[in-house]
């Protein structure tokens, strides 16, 4: 048994509540930059040519911040990380708001950019090293309490837009009354420790057992991780024009399928964690990659809006359980080395975020935008090819981690 393990419940479960402060907050943060982009452009006079420079810096310098803090994590606890970067980030996001120089905006991104790279790893080497010590799948909340924050950030954006406040105006109260609280609650931070190594042996051989990451065996989950996000960015960037501009809906209705994909993911990772428990990982990967290439071929030979609309919904429900999954899978592949294995992964987050916009796009331009939404279902489809890489069949947390339902906690 892991020292994890054999922790007190109510520590256990102060560090789950305390962990899901920190994915609530970082969703809010996060919907509150990407989804006022237009009023950062204007405010810093960013021309349309330079804007996706700006933008494609940002996860670029995440990936540059993920693999960073897998060294980091060899000399500090993920928790030390995590109580640190989650404090830049929303510093960051003042900065970004602050200023009127193109040069603030470029380093306030940036550091904006670096801190998340940590943040997404640290919060998920820890959301790994809890569902460890579980016995049994709670990722999937922490998921949701992200989804929920960025439901919450993205609705607090809509206000500031509405009343056409200045950026720093709209961002401060709200930096104001989570940072103190994620500060707080990072008292409460349980830190795992890896599977034990039980023969010095296996450290290193290839199998997964050992106690490096074998990029070979985390490739399957690297793919799995980009064609989700691949999915992701399409719905973020392109469910708007694309309801607008090629469904013929109303420039107000064209608003509404993020926001109901993003609810449905709220939904769906809500319960996700249920089935995982009754049926395992792989059925629910599974069942979420069907459904979310449903959703996208619903999308792309819908003839009016609502129809859209409804494919949207599934995309919600369907590519909501991927990710969790995925970090859930890695962690279970490499026991004894679960944090480098989540740092190297959660990179493949920001490929697909690069990848999938300019993707859709450019084939949008070229042939057409119906085409263009069969691309990435056929990747997020692929995922059908990985899925016994989420861990043996009947697993319910997978890798013969399960606990006796006598010791479960929370």
């Amino acid at each position: 048994m892991t020292r994890s393990a054999a922790l007190p419940d109510a520590r256990l479960r102060h560090g789950r509540g305390s962990l899901a402060l920190s994915f609530f907050a970082q969703g809010i943060a996060f919907a509150l930059l990407v989804t006022r982009i237009p009023a950062i452009q204007d405010q810093y006079g960013i021309s349309d040519g330079l804007l996706p420079v700006f933008l494609a810096a940002v996860p670029i310098l995440a990936g540059v911040g993920s693999v960073s803090t897998e060294y980091l994590v060899k000399r500090v606890p993920p928790s030390a990380v995590l109580r640190w970067v989650q404090p830049v980030v929303m510093l960051a996001l003042l900065g970004v708001a602050a200023g009127d120089r193109m040069w603030q905006a470029a380093v306030a991104l940036g550091v904006f950019g670096l801190a998340v790279g940590g943040l997404d790893a640290s919060m998920n080497m820890l959301g790994i090293s809890l569902q460890r010590a579980y016995g049994r799948s709670i990722i999937l909340g922490f998921h949701a309490a992200y989804s929920l924050g960025g439901i919450i950030g993205a609705s607090l954006a809509w206000v500031g837009a509405h009343w056409d406040l200045w950026l720093l105006v709209s961002y401060l109260p709200i930096v104001a009354v989570m940072l103190p609280l994620c500060l707080a609650g990072s008292r409460w931070y349980v830190d795992g420790e890896a599977a034990p190594v039980q023969e010095a042996g296996v450290a290193g051989g290839g199998d997964g057992s050992g106690g490096t990451v074998v990029f070979r065996l985390l490739l399957p989950l690297c793919l799995v991780m980009s064609f989700a996000y691949i999915g992701d960015s399409t719905v973020s960037n392109w469910s708007a024009k694309y309801l607008q501009d090629v469904l013929g809906s109303s420039e107000q209705l064209s608003t509404v399928p993020y926001n109901v994909y993003m609810v449905t993911a709220l939904l769906g990772r809500a319960v996700g964690d249920l089935g995982v428990r009754r049926f395992g990982a792989v059925a629910v990967v599974r069942l979420g990659t069907v459904v979310a290439g449903a959703g996208f071929a619903v999308v792309a030979v819908a003839p009016g809006p609502w129809v859209g609309m409804l494919g949207f919904t599934l995309l919600g429900f369907g590519l909501c359980v991927i990710v969790p999954q995925t970090f859930a899978a890695a962690g279970r592949l490499f026991p004894h080395a679960s944090d480098a294995a989540v740092a190297r992964l959660n990179i493949f987050n920001y490929v697909g975020f690069l990848v999938g916009s300019p993707l859709v796009g450019g084939l949008g331009d070229a042939w057409s935008y119906r085409g263009a939404m069969l691309v990435p279902m056929v990747l997020v489809l692929l995922t059908l090819v990985y899925a016994r890489s989420f861990g043996a069949e009947g697993a319910r947390y997978g890798g013969g981690h399960d606990r006796p339902r006598t010791v479960d906690v929370g």
